[in-house]
């Protein structure tokens, strides 16, 4: 039995008293630069159930032989087994995959904790081998090497199992048979005999790294398609608002555009003083919706519903009609108050408060909040305050919400959501968070490495082709991928790029194109669909008469709109999830146009691939030849393969790596191909 080694080398592990015996510690190998995990194994790395996971590390040692290494991984060990790595772990060999780094896929099959250790030692028996192999290729004498190789099969029977002990005597006396030397080293490399001599080895001075911890969450925390609403809008003859259940008769129309989740920004009661007007303004005139993050008022406060939007039971009405469509209802989880919140009069001590004794509201200079007051999490009652925020959220998880997105999680203290989400997957294990932190690049990993299971991304000011590279590069190959699960969002209600101002539906179509595919996890905010693009001033990405602050009623039914390429971007999604969900696999080729981006999405073991050449350009026609890593997607290079289009559904056979493509956005502003082998 492996001992458990929590790092990633044994030399720190040694006791005083082995350190004064050189011989003490036998281990040969160095386990270093595990993957993945998360500042040395201190918080749990992410994976999502079902999905493999790429388990890497580099292993050295001294000599030339080569080494033999396991990933062992499954949920972490009772107490009684705190010692040692658990027989019932799953154990996967390592590939070596040069440079001394091995590497495997493993897929955890449940969520919840789950841990994973690296085992690696001298291959001693493929050595031998190695060597063997040489000296009858080149004609020498190798009855002593043999003899060798038939001592070190019966050591094996010390520790081997019954039939492996069988099988081992079998071996044994085939490699002392008087067959020729070439038919015993025949014996001696067949895949089942490597197998056995591996299975057998002696494991005594194995080297263990580990084990580290993995956080395994549901399926949808690695993939997801998100569709952001405002139930007020729909169905509103303004001044008179919407209602869930107006608001209802809308998701089917979102379910069928392929979206896995429907998400509202706050439906709690909106506060009435300094409430804000159409486009934000201070003093707006009577029968103003206000906005929906300013919570609370005499009606209630985190734990309760706008009265103009319904009841609670209209909530549980509309989460009901959303399941049974296939959709999931995800909330906002924003952390303020009005200054009409219950709270405010109840425990003043959790906000802060100016030196005349006003309760300090939100600024952001120039900019004035006074709708909304930030709460005090360091106040003298700072533990009540969080309990209750923790409360709040276990009220909507209790009447079946899972998926909470949270609004400026980076404004608010590190600890207090590294606390919340444990707690949350202790009651709640299900629960899926999703950060709003469009904020320095430190802070918002920071927050998805102590527990958020997605995060917004900068991939709405990307939008060259340098600087998409260089950022799907930093998501899918670097050790953010281990705890960073980026979601694509192609607009906000905060959030209308220039290149959308600018570009009209052929940007929109680019965009959601680069997202969806690019993307395991993508996003957008109602209106998209329609093309809506127009600022509130130039040079600023606020929308005109903003959703926030006012009802927007939309004709859905009106003709041109992206609809039917958005129902096709999801499908394609579904049809290739394995290759879509897996960043690790995320390619970035050379395509000769500084306007065309080339990308690859698949499986681990390309079973499946796809294709992404997109037209970064919304004005122009561009062209291009590819050349292809036909080696990292599988595609043998000697062989004609076909390249379909899943978006138009043509076919192209084509052969290398050097392809031409031309794509005219008024037309298609992309390829999305299907590879596979003729």
């Amino acid at each position: 039995m492996a001992e458990r080694r929590p790092s990633d080398g044994p030399a720190s592990r040694l006791s005083d008293t082995a350190a004064s015996r050189p011989r003490a510690d036998r281990r040969r190998v160095v386990i270093e630069g595990v993957r993945p995990q998360v500042d040395c194994g201190s918080l749990p790395a992410k994976a999502t159930q079902a999905l493999p996971l790429l388990v890497s590390a580099t292993l050295v040692a001294d000599s030339h032989d080569p080494l033999v290494a396991y990933v062992r991984h499954g949920p972490p060990p009772g107490p009684q087994d705190a010692a040692e790595l658990p027989r019932s772990w799953k154990e996967i060999p390592l590939d070596a995959h040069g440079n001394d780094r091995f590497a495997a896929w493993i897929t955890p099959p449940r969520t919840g904790a789950h841990e994973f250790a690296l085992v690696g030692l001298p291959d001693d028996y493929g050595a031998w081998l190695h060597y063997l192999r040489i000296r009858v290729d080149v004609g020498q004498d190798v009855t002593l090497d043999l003899e060798e190789g038939a001592a070190m099969v019966q050591r094996r029977r010390r520790t081997a199992s019954a039939g492996d002990q069988r099988a081992l005597d079998a071996l044994a006396a085939r490699l002392r048979s008087r067959r020729s030397a070439a038919a015993r080293l025949e014996i001696a490399e067949r895949p089942a005999t490597v197998a056995l001599m591996r299975r057998t080895a002696d494991r005594s001075d194995a080297t263990v790294a580990g084990p580290f911890p993995l956080w395994v969450e549901r399926p949808r925390a690695g993939f997801s398609a998100w569709y952001e609403m405002f139930p007020r809008s729909e169905g509103a003859d303004p001044p008179h608002s919407g209602t869930f259940r107006t608001a209802a008769c809308r998701l089917s129309s979102i379910a069928e555009m392929g979206f896995d989740v429907v998400y509202l920004p706050p439906i709690h009661p909106i506060g009435e003083t300094h409430r804000k007007g159409h486009n934000n303004v201070a003093r707006p005139g009577p029968g103003a919706p206000g906005s929906p993050w300013a919570i609370g008022s005499s009606a209630g406060g985190h734990t309760a519903v706008n009265p103009e939007l319904g009841t609670l039971a209209d909530f549980d009405a509309f989460v009901a009609e959303a399941r049974r469509l296939g959709l999931e209802v995800a909330l906002d989880y924003a952390l303020q108050a009005s200054p009409d919140h219950p709270w405010v009069k109840q425990h003043p001590a959790w906000f802060r408060h100016r030196a005349d004794g006003s309760v300090r509201y939100a600024e952001n200079p120039p900019k004035r909040y006074e709708d909304i007051y930030p709460f005090d999490f360091e106040s003298e009652d700072a533990d009540g305050l969080w309990a209750a925020l923790l409360r709040a959220m276990r009220f909507w998880a209790n009447r079946g919400v899972r998926i909470f997105r949270v609004d400026n999680p980076h404004t608010k203290p590190l600890r207090f959501w590294q606390w919340l989400i444990g707690e949350m997957h202790q009651s709640h294990p299900d629960t899926l968070f999703l950060a709003e932190a469009f904020t320095r690049p430190a802070v918002m990993r920071r927050l998805a490495k102590i527990g958020f299971s997605q995060s917004y991304t900068y991939f709405t000011w990307r939008n060259a082709k340098w600087e998409l590279e260089q950022y799907l590069l930093e998501l899918s190959q670097t050790e953010q991928a281990d705890w960073f699960r980026p979601n694509f969002w192609v607009n906000t209600p905060d959030i209308l790029h220039a290149t959308l101002q600018r570009g009209g539906l052929p940007a929109f179509r680019l965009r959601a194109v680069l997202a969806a595919i690019a993307g395991p996890s993508w996003g957008m905010y109602s209106g998209y669909e329609l093309g809506e693009n127009v600022a509130v001033r130039e040079g600023s990405e606020e929308y005109l008469d903003s959703e926030k602050y006012q009802l927007r009623p939309r004709a859905w039914d009106r003709p041109n709109t992206l609809v039917p390429l958005i129902t096709e971007l999801n499908g394609i999604r579904r049809r290739h999830a394995g290759a879509v969900a897996q960043l690790n696999t995320l390619r970035v080729h050379h395509i000769e146009s500084e306007h065309l981006l080339c990308i690859s999405r698949a499986t681990p073991a390309n079973e499946d691939v796809l294709l992404l050449v997109v037209n970064l350009d919304p004005f122009a026609t561009h062209d291009g030849w590819t050349w292809l890593d036909l080696n990292t997607i599988g595609i043998p290079g000697d062989r004609p393969f076909v390249a379909r289009d899943e978006l138009s559904g043509a076919s192209y056979t084509w052969q290398g790596p050097a392809n031409y493509v031309r794509l005219d956005p008024a037309v298609a502003p992309a390829h999305v191909f299907s590879l596979t082998a003729s």
